[in-house]
């Protein structure tokens, strides 16, 4: 691989994305490739180009939890439904396979690190034919439609009306933990999700292009978003004057937020100084860093993002990440201090990375 540029605009060329962002910092070294457009026939792609997140903007909301761990409003082992009470005394399906009303009481509560963790026992397993699953599926629907979702509390209201498919603390299920945590922040704080990340992360790490809604001075910046049709071309699937033009009703934690890779760089070298701003400002203590980027699984439950052997030439024992519906990801190597971003603006909807980001992630990984 010559070089990052001709690396992600082959799949320009080739039809596979209309344009692409790739970020990967290492010490005092960065490299940056900005290739194709922000829409198809539209203006060239540049490195400040914005991109929705979808579920990179989880690790930004699992920080803001950790921060009101440190300003001791709540504790890891505080149980939620103090702050969430329609998840005070869920109920379980007997077995994953039952029926939704074939159900048990929850053996514990759900605490605040069963959110963070993704062992609540809510979220999507590996198979989506669950009847609890499937139950879920018409109140978690996907994250990067914002506009599908009603207000925070009718959310919760419907959410306690679906059985969770584990016991707390059973199981790594992905994705609803995310959104109630962002759920949990408001709560705590007394404050919108999208004003305490702007106040207490973004403000501070100086990502002023990173949020909920694109602003119209902005837009001409902002991507168009693309799903692949049943004919194998792109279909529009959100413009820049879309669902990110306006503030949701529901501000999501698991994958609502649109910005930059330099906004997102910012916030994974706070991380890699152990919670300390470019600036000198410490956003997070050490402790509470190492807890967000260490696994916290079992072998049988293991399902997250943090890279435990070599499976593949970019993983590497202790690399963290994530990767977004909408063709993003952002990963962290404290090993080499890499920081690698890719931010594309095609729909990933296979657990199987696409080629293009596989590719980014070996080009990063060498």
């Amino acid at each position: 691989m010559a070089g990052l540029v001709p690396l992600l605009d082959s799949y320009v060329h080739n039809g596979s994305v209309p344009g692409a962002v790739g970020l990967i910092a290492s010490g005092g070294r960065t490299e940056v490739a900005a290739v194709g457009s922000v829409a198809l026939d539209g203006d060239a792609m540049a490195r400040d180009s914005i991109f929705r997140l979808a579920s990179v903007t989880k690790p930004l909301t699992a920080a803001a939890v950790m921060m009101l761990v440190e300003d001791r409003q709540i504790a890891l082992d505080d149980p939620v439904g103090r702050w969430l009470p329609e998840l005070a005394a869920p109920n379980v399906v007997r077995t994953p396979a039952s029926a939704v009303d074939d159900v048990v009481p929850a053996s514990r509560p759900i605490t605040v690190l069963d959110l963070l963790s993704s062992r609540a026992g809510y979220g999507f397993a590996s198979d989506f034919t669950l009847p609890a699953a499937q139950r879920l599926f018409a109140v978690q629907k996907d994250g990067r439609e914002p506009a599908s979702f009603p207000p925070p509390d009718a959310w919760m209201a419907e959410l306690a009306r679906v059985p969770l498919l584990y016991q707390p603390g059973e199981a790594w299920l992905y994705d609803t933990c995310s959104t109630l945590q962002g759920v949990l922040i408001s709560r705590v704080c007394g404050q919108s999700l999208p004003t305490f990340l702007a106040e207490r992360v973004f403000e501070p790490l100086g990502m002023t292009d990173t949020g909920f809604e694109v602003p119209a001075a902005k837009r001409s910046r902002f991507t168009s978003y693309y799903r692949t049709s049943p004919g194998g071309g792109l279909e529009l699937a959100d413009g820049p004057d879309g669902q990110w033009s306006t503030l949701p009703a529901f501000p999501l934690g698991n994958g609502g937020l649109a910005g930059t890779a330099d906004d997102w760089l910012a916030f994974g070298r706070m991380l890699l100084a152990e919670g300390v701003a470019a600036g000198g400002r410490r956003l997070l203590t050490a402790d509470s860093v190492r807890l967000m980027t260490s696994d916290h699984t079992t072998g049988r439950q293991r399902g997250g993002s943090v890279d435990i052997g070599a499976i593949d030439p970019w993983n590497v024992p202790g690399r963290y990440g994530w990767v977004g519906g909408t063709g993003t990801s952002a990963h962290i190597t404290p090993s080499t201090g890499t920081v690698a971003i890719l931010l594309t603006q095609v729909a990933a909807d296979s657990p199987v990375a696409p080629q293009w980001m596989r590719d980014f992630w070996q080009y990063a990984a060498g």
